[in-house]
């Protein structure tokens, strides 16, 4: 399949995603806008008057946004590949993509791209939603940025992996549940973790979610509890790698042919 024709089969399957966000936007959109409204509501409004000025000089509610910001980006891009692979899988279209002359990694490109995607508008309705609550002023948009790309990927690349080896739509929600959100919680979305006394601070340290939101955090805000070279370095690995599981879990079929 030359290049022009991988061209078209990536620009379809993006498409197929994004009209399948827009169709049911009031599954894939409203849902994360009103959460998080509410933990801005609730942790910002209520118990940051209460806290004051955190690291930085910043009130809790500037300190909170960015986090609560990946958080959303990162569980939506997550949320959507999983779901959308899995029900594809479940359809046997999966088999149909796996037997044309398409490349693996225009269909792995291609749902990533439509999580990315989703994840990203996500995160701009949260972002608009905390502006009404609080006023920031994004330090390094180019840092800002490339931190939403990379911890968008690093999770819709884990729901793909999540999506091919599960077995019912039940297997969806456990990754989600049981993984992803302790780590959001305990990844410094609320607090700053130079706060915890150890072992607590160095186990920290081993979970990615804290470096995804300190590389957002420190783009909006400038300050991060982690130097921003080695997030990036960390983000980087975990894409490279994800990217090569997931290509290989294609490759041999794993979990999609019957």
């Amino acid at each position: 399949m030359n290049s022009a024709g991988n061209l078209v089969a990536l620009n379809t399957i993006v498409r197929r995603e994004i009209v399948r966000i827009m169709r049911i936007w009031t599954q894939t959109l409203i849902p994360p806008a009103i959460t998080m409204t509410l933990y801005f509501v609730i942790f910002g409004k209520l118990i940051g008057s209460r806290i004051g000025t955190i690291e930085g000089g910043f009130t809790y509610m500037q300190y909170i946004v960015p986090g609560l910001v990946m958080m959303s980006i990162i569980t939506n891009s997550y949320g959507n590949i999983s779901s959308s692979f899995f029900g594809a899988k479940f359809s046997r279209a999966v088999e149909e993509m796996l037997v044309s002359p398409m490349p693996n990694w225009v269909i792995l490109l291609g749902y990533v791209t439509g999580a990315v995607t989703r994840g990203i508008i996500v995160g701009a309705l949260v972002l608009l939603i905390a502006l009404f609550f609080t006023h920031l002023n994004v330090v390094h948009p180019l840092i800002t940025l490339a931190s939403v790309i990379l911890g968008a990927t690093i999770f819709s690349l884990a729901g793909f992996v999540n999506a091919v080896y599960a077995k019912k739509f039940d297997d969806i929600a456990l990754v989600p549940t049981f993984v992803l959100t302790p780590l959001t919680y305990l990844g410094g979305v609320f607090y700053s973790v130079s706060m915890l006394g150890e072992p607590w601070r160095t186990i920290s340290m081993v979970n990615p979610i804290l470096y995804m939101v300190n590389a957002f955090r420190f783009g909006v805000l400038g300050v991060s509890d982690v130097h921003v070279g080695v997030a990036f370095a960390v983000m980087l690995a975990f894409v490279v790698g994800l990217s090569i599981v997931a290509l290989q879990l294609l490759k041999r079929g794993i979990g999609l042919r019957s």
